[in-house]
């Protein structure tokens, strides 16, 4: 991913958050990650709403990396509102969960993801996957 795009992560697991976080480094990866613990929550991000209504604190990400099972607002649910908002539709999606749901993975597709992956329990394995979603965003033509 272009160093300076923002990357938005909608996750509510402490551990993955920082999983996260250790993964960009361990890969030096350094785009600007910001994080909101639901779909709710990352819906007010992205639309600039209280309590993230400045856009230097809260830009448009480039890429955001989405959980599935999170409370207040799923992932699925989320999907559905971004993917009907026409100022948000265009922004890529890669599904980051736990969920071996054949039909979280089938509706996530449906909705326009750009992929999805099951989150490595080895995190070897985990900073590996964060490194081939760098690899092919940095090779990829963003919207």
């Amino acid at each position: 991913m272009k160093d300076s795009v923002p990357i938005l992560l909608v996750e509510d697991g402490k551990i993955d958050i920082k999983n996260v976080e250790r993964a960009f480094y361990k890969n030096k990866i350094t785009n600007p990650l910001y994080v909101t613990r639901n779909g709710e929550a990352a819906l007010a991000f992205l639309r600039r709403q209280p309590p993230y209504a400045n856009p230097i604190e809260s830009p448009r990400p480039g890429l955001i990396l989405l959980d599935i099972n999170m409370p207040v607002m799923n992932g699925i649910e989320f999907l559905q509102a971004m993917k009907t908002d026409d100022a948000l539709r265009d922004i890529p999606v890669v599904v980051l969960t736990t969920s071996h749901e054949e039909r979280d993975r089938l509706e996530s597709f449906k909705l326009g993801v750009a992929g999805y992956i099951i989150k490595p329990v080895d995190f070897a394995k985990f900073v590996e996957a964060i490194r081939v979603i760098d690899l092919y965003w940095k090779l990829s033509e963003l919207p």
